[in-house]
This record gives C-alpha cells, structure tokens and sequence, in this order.
C-alpha cells in the first residue's frame, strides 16, 4: 500500500462493540454476524504491521452536551441512555473500561504513541472535528475506512471524505449497525450506500491483502 493511504476507525469503542455496551441490545446481532470485532482487530494489525498510519474519530459527549434542545432518533436515543458519556472535556476521571473507552484489544494498537486520535465527531460525521485536517497534514489521500457504526458515523465519514476529495474504501464487514424493529437494518441500508459512493467496497481480508 502507498503512503498516502490511511486506515480510518470510527468509534472502537466499548458501547458499540462490547456486551456490555449499553447499544448492544441493538447493534449486538450485527456485529456478531460480521465478526466485527475480529475483523476491526484484523485491520489494526496488519496496518500497524505495515506502517500504516491509523486514525481513530472518536464518538464523545460532555456534560455540556446534555443541553441539545433536538436532535434525530438515534442521536436522542445515544443522550438518553448516556451513550459515550464522559465526565469532561478536560478529563479523563472514570473513563477507563467505561462505555467510551477504547475495546480492551483494541488499545494496545491505539495507546501506542503513533496512532493519530482525532477530536470527536458530535453526531455522525467529521465536519465537527479535525480528521480531514489531520490526513491532509499528513499527505493522505485515500482513506480505508471501517468501524461503528455503519448507517450512521461510518457513512457519514465516507460521504464528507468524499466530498473532500478523498478516496474511500469501505470495509463492509468490519462494520455494524442497528437492527431497530420500526427504524429498520442500519446495516442493510449502509451496504447501499457503500456501493453508491465509495470509490470500493471490500471485506476484512481483501483489505488486509492490500494493506500489507
């Protein structure tokens, strides 16, 4: 892979990909059925393995978030069940093995020193936060793109990178998303989206071939 690649990971974090996560009761199905876990860790490896830069855009909310007068279903759904909640912007108090920390096997690609953690994204995507900023200094170009969750922050990612001008590929099972009894499978919709605008769509060992 050239050195104008990146891989980007959405929201690795505990209340989306652990059974423990207050989103598991919704996301939980998929992401087993996608071996999402195995396959985020997959993806970790081998682009540290290769030198590969890794980017993480976090999902947070701060106290001060709590006073959002509206929003769309889920993201009041996030709010309401304190998804992502952390004591501050300045702090790290409690943080550790709660809901918006890193999965336990994930930290030891992403606590390394070398992995570039971006400001968090508020509601989906990375127009709120400084991840395209964060590739452009670094003269990236083609972002592989995968992680939580698929219909929402993962999609959200690919349509402002793209608009950015960046070239995207999806990993499409190392990904998940919420299968909601009248909202619908956020992971079916996601999978028609990818193929609309990504420039490619592949699954974790096709990614990690190119990787490497």
């Amino acid at each position: 892979m050239d050195n104008a690649t990146a891989l980007v990971i959405t929201d690795p974090q505990n209340d989306f990909l652990s059974p423990e996560g207050v989103a598991w009761g919704l996301v939980g199905n998929s992401v087993t059925e996608n071996n999402t876990v195995a396959n985020i860790g997959s993806l970790l490896q081998a682009a540290k393995a290769s030198g590969m830069p890794v980017f993480v855009s976090p999902h947070y909310y701060y106290p001060t978030d709590k006073d959002w007068q509206f929003g769309g279903a889920v993201e009041q759904l996030m709010h309401d069940i304190n998804m992502f909640d952390r004591t501050g912007a300045l702090s790290l108090d409690g943080f550790d093995g709660s809901g918006p920390d890193w999965l336990d096997e994930y930290k030891k690609y992403i606590e390394d020193g070398e992995t570039i953690v971006v400001n968090p994204h508020k509601v989906y995507g990375p127009e709120s936060n400084d991840l395209a900023l964060q590739l452009r200094k670094r003269g990236i170009s083609k972002v592989i793109l995968a992680g939580m969750s698929a219909n929402l922050c993962v999609e959200a990612h690919m349509r402002e990178l793209t608009e950015n001008g960046f070239e995207v590929t999806v990993v499409k099972d190392a990904t998940a998303a919420a299968q909601h009894p009248e909202l619908g499978d956020g992971y079916a919709a996601a999978l028609v989206n990818f193929g609309y605008i990504a420039s490619k769509v592949i699954d974790t060992t096709a990614a990690v071939a190119e990787i490497s």
